[in-house]
């Protein structure tokens, strides 16, 4: 995505750290074209202390880099989901 339509949205992301160093904020940032300052949390969002989006000509974008952790709490449970329903292939190493 290009940095000048990163800096004219709102922007949420899952972790602002990760979103300005390897998300689509990073150019932005880089040529100075907005600030970290103006990335959200999705979190803020889901409880209640950022609003969202506030209008319907305003532009979004989510910014989901992953959060490692996040990704492995998922893989366990798929791992859980194939085990119970007869689709995983379990090896000895």
């Amino acid at each position: 995505i290009e940095a000048a339509l990163v800096a004219k949205a709102t922007v949420f992301t899952d972790e602002i750290a990760q979103a300005i160093t390897i998300g689509e904020c990073q150019h932005a940032i880089a040529d100075g074209s907005m600030t970290a300052e103006r990335i959200t949390e999705i979190g803020a969002v889901i409880s209640g202390k950022h609003s969202g989006r506030t209008s319907a000509d305003e532009i979004t974008l989510f910014n989901g880099t992953g959060v490692g952790l996040q990704d492995l709490s998922v893989a366990s449970d798929l791992v859980k989901l194939a085990v119970k329903s007869g689709d995983a292939l379990e090896i000895e190493i």
